[in-house]
């Protein structure tokens, strides 16, 4: 029974150790996740607010004056940018949005067998499941967990849109981790090519589509154009898709250090548990132990009277 008691307290000191780890891992994420909100919360309304007028041009506007305007008749091929961690011990994070993506091309390629889907990829996490599921990926793009810059997003959006003109892809979206709460993260995919007045695919970034849609579109006013249409349009749609690109990213980091803090908890949670039960479990073994040596004591006094 002696070695059953060391082997016990050995375990929870060991689990003991774990929560510390956790613990601090909590903290660190916790720390990373205020400052991540905070970038969010500063860019969603300007990103909101940048959709719904580009999307607004898209209705007063001719498609023929621009050509992220124009529609495909039929999609053959369709791009998705998916945008995952760098590191695990997040939960379900990667997972889900994952899941996501391939529900997405699966649907697509249902209704049209002949569909190509490829995806481009932000963070490292994604690669290994991709490929499990099957899915050609074309490009990785190194992903920053914090103090992301807008620049960080020009060559990928460059990329994205070129592809795009150039009849490599008939339509293009982006997979993204939304942030809702510090305990509620919910996966998205919206398209972002071609720009389309109708089309309310997954809405807007952090809120409700319908409500957040539903100001501008209901007002009647019309756009000057200065100098021309053309001229607006072509410096205003790649930035547009720049930006949707970028909250996209600064949503997916909050959520996702967001996602990493809670799976700490749970673990800190889970360790305290365990130790509570074997700290128990110690006590039982240690009295039995205690028992049986004094009932040997008793039994050998007995025997020598």
């Amino acid at each position: 029974m002696p070695v059953a008691t060391r082997d016990i307290n050995r375990r929870i000191r060991s689990i003991a150790n774990t929560r510390k780890i956790t613990k601090a891992m909590e903290m660190v994420s916790a720390a990373k996740m205020r400052k991540a909100v905070n970038a969010v919360l500063a860019t969603r309304e300007y990103s909101n607010s940048a959709w719904e007028i580009v999307k607004n041009l898209a209705a007063k506007t001719d498609p023929a004056s621009h050509p992220l305007l124009q529609k495909r008749e039929k999609v053959k091929n369709v791009g998705v940018i998916l945008i995952t961690s760098n590191r695990g011990l997040c939960g379900s994070f990667n997972r889900e949005v994952i899941d996501l993506v391939a529900e997405y091309i699966n649907n697509h390629k249902k209704e049209h067998v002949d569909v190509e889907a490829e995806v481009v990829l932000m963070g490292t996490k994604g690669q290994d499941i991709m490929f499990r599921h099957g899915h050609n990926i074309v490009a990785e793009f190194t992903k920053l967990d914090m103090n992301a810059r807008i620049a960080e997003i020009t060559p990928i959006s460059r990329m994205i849109i070129n592809d795009y003109l150039s009849g490599k892809y008939d339509k293009v979206a982006v997979a993204y981790t939304d942030y809702k709460s510090a305990i509620s993260q919910k996966p998205r995919l919206r398209k972002i090519l071609p720009i389309d007045r109708e089309d309310q695919e997954l809405g807007y970034i952090g809120g409700d589509t319908e409500n957040q849609s539903a100001s501008i579109f209901e007002s009647g006013f019309e756009y000057l154009f200065e100098p021309s249409p053309d001229a607006v349009l072509d410096q205003m749609m790649y930035r547009l898709i720049e930006l949707q690109i970028y909250q996209a990213l600064l949503e997916s980091n909050a959520s996702e250090h967001s996602a990493r803090m809670l799976a700490m908890r749970n673990a800190s949670d889970a360790a305290e548990d365990m130790i509570e039960d074997l700290t128990l479990y110690f006590n039982q073994a240690r009295q039995q132990a205690i028992t049986a040596e004094l009932a040997d004591i008793s039994a050998g006094r007995a025997a020598v009277e």
